[in-house]
């Protein structure tokens, strides 16, 4: 299976979040949040969204930062994946 967005709508996949610090400090999965870095699995074919003209800046294979209670979690074949608007990803990470 596979997930389309529709819109300005865009799937993103969390990376995974490191166990340790950069001290090698271990933190306890309890105390750990979720990181709001992500990779960019699909997106959306933009155009004209409740009335305005959006054109897609993101594309598969970017890592975003992506606001922090923004988007809808689904679980697809054993992978959880976000779906977000793309006004929902404040930044792209370059390296």
């Amino acid at each position: 299976m596979k997930l389309v967005p529709l819109g300005d709508r865009v799937v993103l996949k969390q990376l995974v979040a490191e166990e340790t610090t950069k001290s090698g400090i271990v933190l306890p999965g309890q105390n750990k949040e979720k990181p709001q870095q992500a990779e960019v699995i699909a997106v959306g074919p933009g155009g004209m969204v409740d009335g305005k003209e959006i054109k897609m800046e993101v594309k598969v294979g970017d890592q975003v930062i992506y606001s922090k209670y923004a988007g809808t979690e689904v679980k697809l074949d054993e992978e959880e994946y976000i779906v977000v608007r793309q006004s929902d990803i404040v930044a792209i990470v370059q390296q």
